[in-house]
């Protein structure tokens, strides 16, 4: 019998490497071929919320009891939030995210709709009105993502324009004053600075011209100083926070409390459910405190262990941003990841007076509707994201390996060319 066409061997049986090669092709990350997402992402995110249920029940209990409710009553409601939000993910993770383009627009209009209710209709906490509908909605949570979405679209449409300072920088820079601008008459400053350094970040990754990108960075300082010098709660916080750096005693309240946890935690905890500072005053202890609560009943190992999380989230976003197909998206991405560590380091620098006071939450940890929905939704689109880039692998690993397999006959290092007739020319 003549030899085996080649397309009938088993290339296995040619060379017993093969199955050891394809098998670490093959291996569960982010080039899977069994999954398409990227499963470390996911079970960070995973491990983050089941974390964050435990310690919003650690904090939060005692709350239920002092005003006659159940003391999981506030574990029960951010039960449903963390499966709605879920749901949200995991359908927004098999929806193209080039298919948002056509809602781009009515989305920021009705983000700024929004935030002019909360003006006008909003419900005052803390000397600030950030809320809608019984503080059940916070838009300017809303108005981080629907920038990060705009802006991303609107550069990408853009990117062929953005050195000329008429069709790039200033019209963006229109864009975010309006958004800023509502934000900052709740008043809400550091959620103002987010979205402008969020917008200057993404026009940087869009590959802006430098010297507009050192405008943008003079631009973002100098609205900074002027909302820190025209708001008297700005100059507060910044007055309690540069005392606090001087002695932690001047901290203010909050933050001295927050402190004080820390101490009591030690390098092991009290305890899950033994925090006593959530007890004697620490305010909102299962929102903007938790991680006080946190590092109260984990101590430094739990704190650090929350800490890691986040930075595995940074390096999977990264990555998938990295691995993008395209630049749009890149700049989801990377806007959406950089803007939910972004969060977690001020809540955390916050409590332990880094940086000056302010009222973010710890996503996917801190109890509350709007934070965590919208940072579920942006986890979808980071995951629909990490599935086309895979998909995009895999589409090249497959031309590649069919390359491969086509070079095994007789162990040669590459497929045999048909002979060409001599010319005789």
């Amino acid at each position: 019998m003549g030899e085996q066409p080649i397309l009938n061997q088993n290339p296995a049986s040619v060379d017993p490497n093969l199955k050891v090669r394809t098998m670490q092709q093959n291996r569960p990350g982010r080039n899977s071929r069994l999954i398409d997402v990227d499963l470390t992402l996911v079970i960070t995110i995973a491990v983050l919320l089941v974390f964050g249920l435990l310690m919003v029940y650690s904090a939060s209990w005692n709350f239920g009891v002092i005003n006659n409710l159940d003391p999981g009553y506030i574990l029960g409601r951010q039960v449903i939030w963390v499966l709605v939000g879920l749901v949200i993910a995991f359908t927004l993770s098999f929806f193209d995210y080039h298919r948002f383009q056509p809602f781009t627009v009515p989305m920021i209009i009705a983000v700024v709709l929004m935030l002019l209710a909360v003006l006008i209709l909003g419900n005052t906490r803390f000397g600030s009105s950030r809320t809608l509908i019984g503080g059940s909605i916070q838009p300017s949570e809303l108005a981080k993502l629907a920038t990060i979405i705009y802006l991303s679209f609107w550069l990408y449409s853009k990117r062929d324009h953005l050195n000329d300072f008429s069709l790039g920088l200033f019209p963006m820079a229109i864009i975010l004053g309006i958004i800023s601008g509502f934000i900052l008459l709740q008043p809400d400053l550091s959620a103002t600075l987010t979205v402008v350094f969020l917008g200057g970040l993404l026009f940087y990754l869009a590959d802006g011209d430098f010297k507009q990108i050192l405008l943008v960075i003079l631009v973002i300082f100098i609205i900074g100083w002027i909302l820190i010098t025209i708001s008297e709660t700005g100059r507060t916080r910044i007055t309690s926070y540069i005392s606090g750096l001087q002695n932690p005693e001047n901290a203010s309240y909050h933050v001295q409390r927050a402190i004080e946890a820390f101490v009591r935690g030690g390098w092991f905890g009290s305890g899950i459910g033994n925090s006593a500072t959530k007890f004697t005053g620490l305010p909102v202890p299962w929102t903007d405190s938790i991680f006080a609560v946190i590092g109260e009943e984990t101590g430094l190992v739990g704190a650090t262990f929350v800490l890691v999380l986040y930075l595995i989230l940074l390096w999977r976003g990264m990555d998938i941003a990295n691995h993008a197909p395209d630049l749009l998206g890149k700049l989801l991405a990377s806007g959406i990841t950089i803007w939910i560590i972004l969060e977690a380091i001020i809540n955390m620098g916050v409590l332990v007076n880094l940086f000056p006071f302010a009222g973010n939450a710890l996503p996917l940890i801190s109890a509350g509707g709007s934070n965590l929905i919208t940072t579920m939704i942006a986890i979808g689109i980071l995951l629909n994201i990490s599935k086309q880039g895979n998909n995009k692998s895999k589409t090249k690993g497959s031309i590649n390996n069919a390359v491969v397999d086509m070079r095994w006959r007789d162990g040669r290092g590459r497929v045999p060319r048909t002979r060409r007739p001599e010319s005789h020319l």
